[in-house]
């Protein structure tokens, strides 16, 4: 199974977008799954169903920072390549998909307000275009970081 399915598959399994796409690569950052899935559990809907940056832009960007971050807060040129990495990375989301903000992916989609979240259910799913920026969000991942399936 390659990166974009198992986010989509974590997606369908309930991970929020972000923990989707960050779990996806977990075995292979080195991260632990119950660690992964913390750290990115309050990005979901768009930083806590804010409805701000999507989550799987976010977890795109987490797993840049733990592939090719920097540790030393003096290392000007780690975070000038990371973050030219970062740019990079959602010009390309962002031209597949129209925006990286999540209200403006979900345009068109009826959802409820509030930081509660909505059921999974079978026409949540199909409602959603979800589950494919997920995998959108892992594939760009996967080859802007140089992981091999």
């Amino acid at each position: 199974m390659d990166y974009k399915e198992r986010a989509m598959a974590n997606f369908k399994n309930g991970y929020n977008c972000c923990q989707a796409v960050l779990l996806a690569f977990a075995d292979d950052l080195g991260i632990d799954e119950k660690t992964a899935v913390l750290i990115s559990s309050p990005f979901g809907g768009g930083m806590g169903r804010m409805r701000e940056v999507c989550g799987a832009v976010s977890g795109m960007f987490m797993v840049a920072g733990l592939k090719n971050g920097y540790a030393d807060p003096k290392a000007f040129a780690e975070k000038s390549d990371l973050y030219a990495l970062v740019a990079e990375m959602a010009g390309e989301y962002k031209k597949e998909n129209g925006s990286i903000i999540c209200r403006e992916l979900l345009e068109g989609v009826k959802t409820t307000e509030g930081s509660t979240p909505e059921q999974r259910t079978e026409g949540y799913y199909k409602k959603r275009p979800c589950a494919e920026i997920v995998g959108c969000a892992a594939e760009i991942a996967a080859k802007k970081l140089g992981f091999t399936e």
